[in-house]
């Protein structure tokens, strides 16, 4: 999974190697996320862009090729995102950074039932 540190790094890293770096993350992957192609297409479209090529020059191969590998709904979503990291990337960056907060509670929440459930655990032993 892609996390906000992760695209905070990315901005530090030289244009192609960032798309390289998602392209090897993707790799095998046999079940990618929405976000994380729509995240290399966005990176393919820019590329597209600073180099005066027109849109979907190369990234047109690359969504068919998605869509005979993933769900038709994958392919959509992962458009979705491509056009918002485009046009909006800071709205993108809040729900990076909300989904990254419930991913970070939910684990905290766990951890806390952990701890419970080790503390009544050992309290039996012991009573």
């Amino acid at each position: 999974m892609i996390s906000e540190e992760d695209l905070t790094k990315q901005q530090s890293i030289p244009y192609e190697e960032r798309i390289s770096r998602i392209e090897k993350l993707l790799e095998g992957k046999e079940k990618p996320r929405a976000f994380e192609l729509g995240l290399l297409l966005a990176l393919k479209m820019g590329q597209e862009i600073r180099e005066k090529k027109p849109l979907g020059s190369t990234t047109a191969k690359m969504v068919a090729e998605w869509n005979r590998t993933y769900p038709s709904s994958l392919v959509e979503e992962a458009i979705a995102s491509a056009k918002e990291f485009l046009t909006n990337p800071a709205k993108l960056a809040e729900k990076i950074k909300a989904g990254m907060k419930k991913i970070d509670e939910k684990r905290d929440d766990a951890d806390k039932s952990d701890e419970t459930e080790s503390k009544d655990l050992s309290e039996g032993e012991n009573g």
